[in-house]
């Protein structure tokens, strides 16, 4: 019989029948199951929709430089033929997961509860789930602003500064150095300081420009500048729609370096009071 079989009966629609420690495991190490938080936080049977919160707790581990699978590591959910593979995740992997999922549904709002709780134990202040997606977010651009880098000088991009700068004008209405001086922030740390909103809409931008340029063929400096400025004035178009604000007055959020730090913090306390030889139980 699986682990998820196990639990069922014991989880009421509201999740209210257990706690987040009165599902975890003790097999030497502490571990928690995906398939059993799943269920827990009240996605039902539903792993492909759990699926987007685990891929972006290993983005903030990615993020953090810690080993993924130390934290995240995939297991059989049971000895069946056809049973799925399933995860096992330690205290800090299941609080990332957590704090990723859905805030809209009840239990995962009472579970993010929980651990916001605990980790005041660990003095770590991160109360906004949104500061989790913002880590998990920066990373994606990161990787998606390499890879329009790349898309971009091999369609024939000379200026990849002026080329950068066409999105941000079609975007903010100005430049990124004119941003930077209107937030009071360096020109390097723009995106470290932005919101989950305003991160997400730039994320959809480097991403919108790279499969414009590649669809449409784009070529030349001017082609490709032109390009970016369109798409980024499609992307301030749809944040004012949705906001009532445009980009460059949607607000200013604390750095990112620094909910990294809390975070490695909370993660060496979490692995403490699991180790076997701590003797302390939460």
């Amino acid at each position: 019989m699986s682990e998820l079989k196990h639990i069922d009966h014991l989880i009421d629609p509201n999740g209210s029948h257990l706690t987040v420690e009165e599902i975890r495991h003790e097999n030497g190490d502490i571990y928690w199951l995906a398939s059993e938080l799943m269920r827990f936080l009240g996605y039902d049977d539903d792993m492909k929709s759990f699926s987007g919160a685990i891929r972006r707790a290993t983005k903030t581990l990615d993020a953090l430089n810690v080993d993924i699978f130390s934290h995240i590591s995939k297991t059989k959910l049971g000895t069946e033929k056809g049973v799925p593979d399933d995860y096992m995740l330690t205290r800090f992997g299941a609080y990332l997961v957590t704090m990723n999922a859905d805030p809209s549904k009840p239990q995962v709002a009472k579970a993010q509860a929980y651990f916001i709780t605990m980790t005041r134990q660990f003095e770590m202040w991160l109360e906004q789930p949104d500061d989790f997606a913002r880590v998990a977010i920066r990373e994606e651009i990161k990787g998606e602003n390499t890879s329009l880098s790349r898309i971009a000088k091999s369609a024939g991009v000379e200026d990849y500064a002026k080329f950068q700068n066409a999105g941000y004008l079609g975007m903010y209405n100005m430049i990124n150095v004119q941003l930077a001086t209107r937030r009071g922030i360096d020109k390097a740390k723009l995106i470290d300081h932005m919101g989950k909103v305003e991160m997400a809409a730039n994320l959809f931008r480097i991403t919108m420009t790279e499969e414009r340029i590649k669809s449409q063929n784009i070529r030349g400096q001017e082609n490709l500048e032109y390009a970016h400025h369109t798409v980024g004035r499609g992307v301030r178009d749809m944040v004012q729609a949705q906001t009532g604000k445009t980009p460059e007055n949607l607000p200013v959020e604390r750095r990112l370096p620094d909910i990294h730090t809390q975070l490695k913090i909370g993660q060496k306390k979490m692995k403490k009071i699991d180790t076997p030889e701590s003797g302390q139980r939460s």
